[in-house]
């Protein structure tokens, strides 16, 4: 037989067993009768999920709006800046070859060399159309093509000036002109610089040549063109460089051709077909 202790100590763990059953099922019973895992009970996943896509259409409309705007801004604001910024340094770049003498004289007027170089240009421009300012002219362009160095340069400038010139007889570019060029169906623009008379066994041929620019200005193509083929668009020289600096930007939205017309040079002058 068994001392009464141990009886009693067989006895209390069987309680503690007895007790520590029932607490656990109830624990499983909360457990799966939470509402959160109840299949009845709608989750809030699904809510999360669309709340959060929500926001990132709305933060990506408001970046490509904000984006597109800024580049606007960036379009519009980028030729007015860039066209003050050259004005500006050309007015300070003009300003600073009189400015000096004022300076040294006490007066520190600014503009004031600006309208001075300006008026001093100007004299000079009415100067050289006489003819003792032609011949004093011929002269400087003498003495600079004798240095070996100078005349390359003078000549290159003078080419690009004379491009543009106001002056009709001492203009590089005559006319602007279309070609078809280089392929059937392919246009090109370029300008005519010349006339020339070709003679051949089958008579005489009026030639314009037409110089087609390919990098720019300074770099390009020449051809020899009929006179009949070259068309002659509603442009001035100035705009056909403006279309050709810019890359075709300039470009009007209707061309309109002129009517043919043989080109008056100083050196063939009205060009006339020589009988054969």
């Amino acid at each position: 037989m068994g001392t009464p202790r141990s009886d009693m100590s067989i006895k209390d763990r069987e309680l503690e067993i007895l007790i520590s059953v029932p607490n656990i099922n109830v624990k499983d019973h909360s457990k799966s009768s939470s509402p959160s895992d109840s299949p009845n009970t709608p989750s809030s996943s699904p809510c999360r999920s669309h709340h959060s896509s929500g926001k990132e259409a709305f933060s990506k409309v408001i970046r490509s709006w904000t984006s597109k705007k800024f580049i606007t801004g960036c379009v519009i604001l980028f030729p007015i800046a860039i066209t003050f910024y050259i004005t500006w340094w050309f007015i300070h770049f003009v300003d600073d070859f009189f400015s000096p003498i004022y300076n040294h004289l006490g007066i520190n007027v600014f503009g004031l060399g600006f309208i001075t170089s300006m008026t001093f240009i100007f004299f000079v421009g009415v100067f050289m159309s006489s003819w003792l300012g032609a011949s004093l002219l011929s002269l400087g362009e003498w003495f600079i093509k004798k240095m070996p160095l100078m005349s390359y340069i003078y000549s290159a400038s003078k080419q690009i000036s004379s491009a543009i010139s106001p002056d009709k007889t001492s203009q590089a570019f005559k006319e602007m002109a279309i070609i078809r060029h280089p392929r059937l169906g392919e246009y090109a623009f370029g300008f005519i610089t010349s006339t020339v008379i070709l003679n051949t066994n089958t008579g005489a041929e009026e030639l314009c040549c037409v110089y087609v620019p390919t990098n720019h200005l300074y770099l390009g193509d020449i051809f020899l063109v009929n006179s009949k083929d070259v068309m002659r668009p509603n442009l001035s020289v100035r705009e056909g460089i403006e279309i050709v600096i810019s890359g075709g930007m300039a470009v009007p939205k209707v061309l309109n051709i002129q009517e043919v017309q043989s080109i008056l040079s100083p050196r063939v002058g009205k060009f006339v077909v020589p009988q054969v």
